[in-house]
């Protein structure tokens, strides 16, 4: 099988497991009462994991090899345009081993997130990825160079609690990335993860 098919093996498999995800959180809202008062300056912090592929131009990483990763960090923090809608920076992070070394590939991310039903959300947004070496394992001239690209992003997630300004939810998001390294060359990455979303508005 080729790399080329691999990858787009990879991909749908990622967007399948969204979609499902999505369907299952709009299958469970059936409350249509607003119990929390969205208003003003809001943040959020995940905590979970899941899997991320890594492919670089070079060759020395491919998405053959997709790994397990843990979420960090994972925040966003915003403020509401009106009951239903927020506008937000969100900063996606996901651990992954690279040449014995953890690296960490994320972004800074304007976005937008809307409420679907009172406990139904979705999130989405376009903006700057973010490769460097997690900031545990940063070694003198070794695993310490910085790359910038591009990513989007795209999130969903179901508030199982709810109290006051609080509200605790399950959420899975997906991050596609490419950031450019020295010498012309390139990394990609693919990550979908879930985990628990601490909110407060």
């Amino acid at each position: 099988m080729s790399k080329t098919i691999k990858e787009q093996i990879l991909l749908k498999m990622a967007c399948v497991a969204f979609a499902f995800a999505s369907s299952v959180t709009y299958a469970q809202n059936t409350h249509s009462v607003t119990t929390t008062q969205r208003d003003g300056f809001i943040f959020e912090f995940q905590v979970g994991g899941g899997i991320i592929g890594i492919e670089d131009s070079a060759g020395n990483q491919t998405f053959d090899k997709a790994q397990g990763t843990f979420v960090f960090p994972d925040v966003k923090f915003g403020h509401m345009l009106n009951d239903n809608l927020a506008i937000t920076v969100s900063l996606p992070g996901n651990i992954y081993e690279f040449q014995d070394n953890d690296r960490h590939f994320g972004g800074f991310i304007p976005s937008l997130q809307y409420w679907v039903k009172d406990r139904w959300w979705i999130h989405g947004g376009i903006g700057l990825a973010v490769d460097s070496p997690a900031l545990y394992d940063i070694k003198d001239n070794e695993n310490d160079d910085w790359n910038f690209g591009c990513a989007v992003m795209a999130s969903t997630g179901y508030e199982i609690f709810k109290k006051k300004n609080f509200a605790l939810n399950v959420q899975s998001k997906l991050v596609m990335g490419r950031a450019f390294l020295a010498g012309d060359a390139h990394r990609d990455a693919v990550s979908l993860n879930v985990g628990l979303g601490f909110s407060w508005f």
